[in-house]
């Protein structure tokens, strides 16, 4: 029994122009032909098909679905067991970033909103990316540390926010004038404004030891999306991230070879 281009659309869901762009790309052509000239496709077809269609559940690529099919004994094994591996990796991808999402829930359900002249009056010109936010959690998510930072953050009041914004501004702009006067990093005031920012994260945010502002300093220079929380992109400068990572791994050695330096950031 043959089946026209019609009939397997309706009874194989899949859409005809789907079933001609797989007769173009000669994964898919159909074997008969009706006394009409119509191309129709038999039993053999149909199982070619349903092949197909279970790879591309899979999301294997049609090239790669030629390849298996070419091949099928020494070929499909191989392919899917790659391919669960791949599946397992993007599920644990997914289930991440779901947590990204639970995460902003939380957020948003702590009752601490802002109007936009709020939001500009507390936060200014400092830029939360989320695409940031989202690899962040990947990267760290499933630290202590990472999971007690946001849970404080989102525990935060807005006083709390305009305070603690308050700070980082007045920081800012101290760390901005010893670059802009060419303080080396290596400079007692720089380290001190090294380890204030240090004693900054672990008031607001998590204990944040020497090694840990090393891993966080260590973003601030290859991401220009998490050195915009620190610096907002119309005050930075050139070499500014990789100044403050300096002084940041200066002040962490100090600490190692003389215990806790007295900074004028010290938690109170």
């Amino acid at each position: 029994m043959n089946w026209s281009v019609g009939q397997v659309s309706g009874f194989a869901g899949v859409t005809i122009r789907t079933l001609h762009h797989y007769d173009r790309s000669g994964l898919l052509s159909p074997s008969e032909r009706s006394p009409a000239g119509y191309r129709l496709y038999n039993g053999a077809d149909l199982a070619r098909l349903q092949q197909i269609l279970f790879y591309r559940e899979l999301g294997f690529p049609l090239e790669e679905i030629a390849d298996i099919l070419a091949a099928p004994q020494a070929d499909a094994l191989d392919h899917l067991l790659a391919r669960r591996q791949a599946l397992t990796e993007q599920i644990a991808r997914l289930q991440k970033l779901v947590d990204v999402a639970e995460r902003a829930i939380e957020v948003q359900r702590t009752g601490v909103e802002l109007s936009p002249a709020e939001r500009f009056e507390v936060f200014g010109d400092v830029v939360f990316d989320l695409s940031y936010a989202a690899d962040a959690h990947l990267k760290w998510g499933e630290r202590e540390s990472h999971q007690e930072a946001l849970a404080r953050a989102a525990a935060h009041s807005k006083e709390d926010w305009r305070q603690l914004m308050a700070e980082a501004a007045e920081w800012r702009g101290r760390l901005l004038a010893a670059f802009d006067e060419n303080i080396p990093a290596d400079h007692g005031v720089v380290l001190d404004l090294a380890e204030e920012h240090r004693q900054h994260i672990a008031r607001w945010f998590t204990p944040c030891p020497p090694e840990m502002h090393c891993r966080i300093a260590d973003d601030y220079e290859a991401d220009a999306r998490a050195f915009a929380l620190v610096v907002p992109a119309a005050e930075q400068r050139p070499g500014l991230a990789a100044y403050l990572r300096t002084a940041i791994g200066r002040n962490a050695e100090q600490q190692a070879a003389n215990g806790p330096r007295a900074a004028r950031g010290e938690a109170r």
